[in-house]
């Protein structure tokens, strides 16, 4: 495997996280007023430098996405219909009883955990996926359909998985306060407005420059803002939330372990699903990682809209990139050492 695929931002991305998450707890302790300072402007609720910054997240990734090739996963019924009960039938449910597994007197970030697994990845798992050698195009194809389904299924699984599951099955749910149009508005802002504007970024811009400018040179280099987008918020969440994190870091700890099974669980059904299903090594690797990614970054938006910069569910979300890089980036090597078991 070629890890020096990854630009080095990428590669690094753990210690980018850790490095923020301590600068923002610095931060806090020396600018006690840091909540007037970002509760000037607000955009839905939310203040609007953190806002553009999470938007910053979601747009480079979504105008890399070849939305104009989507026929090409609808044509294998097979694959798509396998990824698609995977990641919005199995992937919320097994998050869903994990969070209440592990976290049952955790409100607030067993919400956070529900609100990851029900957003399936649309940004690392194509450096995962292109590390392990499997399929680029049926992995940019799946982000795309996935990007899409998430505009419209995320504010009622969202309302499915805190409130009317849990209720059905006498779970008290009652200490979480939202509402579904909550939900919605958050993710029409924040993943709504970068599906759009990645679009017709990608039409416009092969349309007069040409596909290989294109994804050769525009797009590199705007892909570093997904991280600093993703950076800057971490900052200003840490920043808020100093205080809470170091007076109780067992808390915190709490919520990496269900992570951590929900990441291995994921990929490892699907990769068994895949290569049981007679898919190539190609597909099946490309499944397994879009199956186990979540899309962190819309559980961050949301969250910090609905519950708040300084909540627990916020803080949920920034936990989860820094349990799944480490954990898919060991994934791609299993999946290289499971590829000579595959019939060419």
């Amino acid at each position: 495997m070629h890890l020096e695929k990854l630009s080095w931002l990428d590669r690094l991305l753990p210690v980018w996280i850790l490095l923020a998450m301590a600068f923002g707890l610095a931060l806090g302790r020396l600018v006690p007023g840091m909540q007037v300072l970002l509760g000037g402007a607000e955009l839905g609720n939310m203040s609007l430098p953190i806002a553009l910054g999470l938007m910053m997240m979601m747009y480079p990734v979504l105008a890399k996405v070849r939305y104009g090739e989507l026929g090409y996963v609808a044509r294998d019924r097979s694959l798509l219909t396998t990824s698609l009960l995977l990641v919005w039938g199995l992937g919320p449910f097994l998050m869903f009883c994990l969070a209440w597994l592990f976290l049952p007197d955790q409100a607030e970030f067993r919400t956070g955990l529900i609100m990851i697994g029900i957003a399936p990845c649309i940004a690392m798992v194509l450096i995962w996926i292109d590390l392990a050698k499997g399929d680029r195009e049926v992995a940019a194809l799946l982000v795309a359909i996935n990007s899409i389904v998430q505009v419209l299924a995320y504010a009622l699984l969202g309302n499915f998985y805190l409130k009317i599951l849990p209720n059905f099955l006498g779970l008290d749910a009652q200490s979480i306060n939202f509402s579904f149009s909550e939900i919605a508005k958050a993710v029409l802002i924040f993943l709504g407005i970068p599906l759009v504007a990645g679009f017709f970024t990608r039409r416009i811009g092969v349309a007069f420059k040409g596909i290989k400018w294109y994804e050769q040179r525009f797009i590199p280099r705007i892909a570093p803002w997904a991280l600093y987008g993703l950076l800057f918020t971490i900052v200003i969440m840490f920043s808020l939330q100093g205080q809470a994190i170091i007076s109780n870091p067992f808390q915190v700890s709490q919520v990496a372990l269900p992570l951590f099974i929900y990441f291995v669980v994921m990929w490892g059904i699907a990769f068994f699903v895949g290569k049981n299903s007679g898919f190539s090594y190609e597909k099946t690797s490309a499944l397994a990682f879009t199956a186990a990614g979540n899309n962190f970054e819309l559980a961050i938006a949301v969250s910090i809209s609905v519950w708040g910069v300084s909540s627990k569910q916020a803080l949920a979300g920034v936990i989860g990139p820094l349990i799944e890089v480490p954990v898919l980036v060991a994934l791609v090597y299993l999946c290289l050492l499971l590829r000579p078991n595959f019939k060419k």
